[in-house]
């Protein structure tokens, strides 16, 4: 740590002989600041725009008429809705009838989904999975289908407009004017500390920009060129390390070691993720593991600020609640062939159950009601159902009511809501403490480090979206959250193009959990909503909080099917690749 010091000796020495330099340099870089940031984002978006998720093509259905309709999915629903993948206008084809399903190795099943006419392969009637071939017959209702495979000139030419349309902007740029950024602020900091500020302070800076460069060599060494949504995440853990290093500052380095821990879950994930079938084999393991935290959790957490929510083992201490998002996620996940199970939905039901009732338990609403709108969303999607959630959204908000009306400490948390300053010495010290400072950072801040909100207690957690207003000002607070809106845009871009409905579930519930934990957060800070007391992913401290954002980062990654654009996705083996470079020479 004294090397450090050594390194920035000479910038002491001479803000000492200067002492207007630090001002000057304060009073002008927080103008510059917001350009930087607002460069990183225009240039991940100028990559999201100018690179499409062309749709792929697995095979054909060939109807009776000669029409060859496009198996664009791995996993197809066949029927006569308008919401089913491949469209049958036939009287005899059911609204939903069958599926048809790809597996990691390139083999087709069709499985009847409870249709009426029935369904035949080679005239003989499907029971359970069945296999299906290039060149077999496949009946519908009584209608003849020809299933055939994608020409090989047709595959070549739709990779090499895959290659095309999907190749984003390479990153260089944005990481140029994010290490700016970052080198920036650790002056800044040098500035308004002086010699006294804590060495870790440039290290876990210095480690960051390493790591982001080197992620991206690394993957780049291994022909992968999307690094839009790690370019943003990156963007937001260099705001929390800052955030860190003003209310914390002997914890930045091990804040540094979160993120790094977090990026190591996500490449994990990710990569366990790479193998449908292995992935969805793997829900009921995640879903026992999220049983077993929550049970510890009961058994040996201390209460913290009226909830139960801490576990300390061996030394460490972390928050279960904020690991068991990944695993909740990951377990309300299903490929196509489950979604029609009813058995797995009300097993998914009852699980939700059982993490809403132990979050009740453990007096942690804020989590609980992202738990309930996650579950709204992947209920949603593996059912379509609007009655079923509609019932279940009105006995939740009963519950609601009688926890209310038998739990009064919680009740008097949200009447304070929209009447903060009627108790700026009470139940709203908080929030009227972080509207003031939000007000007086103005546009551009008052500079990293030079806040006073941070002395008041979850500034740098729950109160984050204040802090950033106050130092670094309301533009690139509120660019924060246009870079978490640009990670749900993404994924709907993403999902749209899914190869399984086990990826598109995931991704779709994943960003729902991330941007409502973002609002509960936010608009709780400002009293828009009653303070919950959850984190901002990403941006707020809290070494759990950093690995559950990074593990549900993982599922957008997993959605991304633009060519070699997420490691992810498992790229075409270089013999075949060799065979094709001759083709696209010519294209």
């Amino acid at each position: 740590m004294d090397q450090i010091n050594l390194l920035f000796e000479p910038l002491f020495d001479f803000l000492e002989s200067v002492p207007q330099a630090g001002p000057w340099y304060t009073n002008t870089i927080r103008f510059v600041m917001p350009f930087l940031a607002l460069g990183v984002l225009i240039d991940v978006l100028r990559s999201l725009l100018r690179a499409h998720n062309p749709a792929e093509t697995w095979g054909y259905l060939e109807t009776p008429e000669g029409e060859q309709l496009p198996i664009t999915h791995w996993e197809n629903t066949l029927g006569r809705a308008p919401s089913s993948d491949v469209v049958l206008s036939y009287p005899s084809v059911s609204r939903t009838h069958a599926g048809l399903i790809r597996d990691d190795a390139g083999e087709w099943t069709v499985t009847d989904l409870g249709s009426k006419g029935g369904t035949l392969v080679n005239g003989e009637e499907v029971e359970g999975k069945t296999p299906i071939h290039p060149g077999d017959t496949l009946e519908l209702g009584g209608v003849e289908l020809l299933f055939l495979p994608v020409p090989q000139e047709e595959k070549q030419r739709e990779i090499a407009k895959r290659r095309k349309k999907s190749r984003p902007v390479p990153p260089w740029g944005s990481l140029v004017i994010l290490t700016l950024f970052q080198l920036l602020t650790v002056v800044q900091f040098a500035v308004a500390e002086g010699r006294e500020w804590n060495p870790q302070i440039p290290l876990a800076f210095f480690g960051l920009t390493c790591t982001m460069w080197c992620y991206v060599f690394a993957l780049r060494a291994m022909r992968r060129v999307g690094f839009e949504m790690e370019i943003i995440v990156f963007f937001l853990c260099t705001l929390n390390l800052a955030v860190t290093a003003s209310a914390a500052p002997s914890g930045v380095l091990k804040e540094f070691l979160m993120i790094l821990l977090g990026l190591l879950v996500f490449l994990a994930l990710g990569w366990y993720l790479r193998d449908l079938g292995r992935a969805s084999r793997l829900r009921y393991l995640m879903g026992a593991g999220a049983v077993v935290l929550f049970l510890i959790n009961l058994a040996i957490a201390g209460v913290s600020h009226g909830a139960r929510n801490w576990v300390e083992i061996f030394g460490i201490r972390f928050q279960p609640s904020e690991l068991i998002k990944v695993a909740f996620v990951y377990a309300g996940a299903a490929t196509l062939d489950k979604l029609f199970t009813k058995r797995n939905l009300y097993g998914f039901i009852l699980f939700t159950g059982f993490c809403l009732g132990c979050l009740a338990i453990m007096k942690d609403f804020g989590t609980a009601a992202i738990f309930f709108v996650t579950f709204l969303v992947i209920a949603f999607l593996r059912s379509g159902d609007f009655a079923t959630l509609s019932l279940i959204t009105g006995g939740a908000a009963f519950a609601g009511m009688m926890v209310l009306r038998f739990k009064p400490y919680i009740a008097e948390r949200f009447a304070v809501w929209g009447h903060v300053w009627e108790q700026a010495s009470g139940k709203g010290f908080q929030q009227t403490r972080t509207m003031c400072a939000a007000a007086s950072g103005g546009l551009v801040g008052v500079g990293a480090g030079k806040g006073w909100l941070e002395s008041v207690f979850a500034a740098d957690t729950d109160l984050v979206f204040g802090m950033l207003c106050e130092e670094w000002g309301l533009i690139i607070a509120l660019l924060s959250v246009a870079c978490l809106i640009t990670l749900a845009v993404f994924a709907v871009r993403c999902t749209k193009a899914g190869r399984s409905t086990f990826y598109t579930i995931a991704a779709c519930a994943a960003t729902s959990l991330l941007v409502f934990q973002s609002i509960l957060n936010i608009f709780g800070s400002v009293d828009l909503l009653p303070l919950t007391g959850v984190t901002l992913p990403f941006v707020s401290h809290g070494g759990s909080s950093m690995i559950s954002a990074w593990g549900l980062l993982a599922f957008l990654k997993a959605a991304d099917t633009r060519q070699n654009a997420s490691f992810a996705i498992k790229l075409e083996k270089r013999s075949k690749r060799k065979e094709r470079s001759d083709y696209y020479e010519e294209d």
